[in-house]
């Protein structure tokens, strides 16, 4: 065995040692948000490692989402931000159409792309917010994911909850916990949106606006923070590669951050 490819075992083997003394488990469901850059390494590696951590019963589910697409996303918005209408219109014409083979996630790192192009990968449909997933609960998790829904009941986080989840915070903070946005789709009538992207169809591409609720993370970190204080025994901490990550049950996040809203936004907001 040549000295790097030893390397890269003992490497793979030390993640698997942290996964488990972090609490990760075979069989678990585990929802991932990785930094790579933060973890250090590279995607392949981390993503066996986990796999080999959760084992073949287990299934590994990431993030996979296209704002990209869209002309009413922040990042459409900021890039556009200045622009000229005929510099806008070009830009606008140019944005890929939504395909659930095909579509990167470029935005989601470098792990969430590793996982979405594994063969074998599942992902769902939904041409904002699609997730992309590895093991046996793939398509029992990913399925029925609504057009109209972004991250609600009719979403891969509600089939998450039902199956009690763990979430794995991978050199990301709490800013970053799609889980939350679950608990927005659980308040008392949540102010609501329009959305609009481009899809692929059988004639080419076609713009699509549709109507969901307004999606807002601008809290996050300070809910997280709130959480992790207030749940500490069920938010353990510790190194995964070399980064700081925190691993929790993702049913404990969303009801805790339901609770935090109808406190910290009375106003509907």
């Amino acid at each position: 065995m040549c000295a790097v490819t030893q390397h890269l075992l003992l490497g793979g083997e030390r993640v698997g040692t942290q996964l488990y003394d972090l609490g990760v488990r075979r069989g678990d469901i585990l929802l991932v948000h990785a930094s790579m850059r933060s973890a250090g390494g590279d995607a392949r590696g981390m993503s066996d490692a986990l796999r080999r951590t959760l084992g073949p019963e287990g299934t590994l589910v990431v993030p996979a989402f296209t704002p990209e697409n869209s002309d009413t996303s922040r990042s459409y918005l900021d890039r556009v931000r200045g622009l000229s209408d005929e510099a806008r219109a070009e830009v606008r014409a140019s944005m890929p159409a939504f395909d659930p083979a095909t579509s990167p996630a470029p935005g989601m790192g470098a792990l969430a792309e590793w996982v979405r192009l594994t063969p074998g990968a599942l992902r769902s449909t939904h041409p904002q917010t699609s997730f992309a997933a590895l093991g046996p609960a793939a398509g029992k998790l990913l399925s029925g994911h609504r057009q109209d829904c972004h991250l609600g009941e009719n979403s891969p986080l509600a089939r998450l909850y039902e199956a009690d989840a763990q979430i794995l915070l991978l050199g990301t903070g709490f800013a970053s916990c799609t889980a939350f946005h679950l608990a927005e789709y659980r308040r008392p009538a949540p102010p609501r949106r329009l959305y609009r992207c481009v899809v692929a169809s059988e004639g080419g591409r076609r713009w699509w606006e549709y109507e969901d609720i307004a999606l807002d993370d601008s809290d996050f970190a300070a809910l997280g923070a709130d959480f992790g204080r207030a749940r500490a025994g069920v938010v353990r901490k510790g190194r995964v590669g070399a980064a700081q990550s925190h691993l929790f049950p993702l049913r404990a996040a969303v009801d805790f951050a339901a609770e935090w809203f109808r406190e910290r936004r009375p106003d509907g907001r």
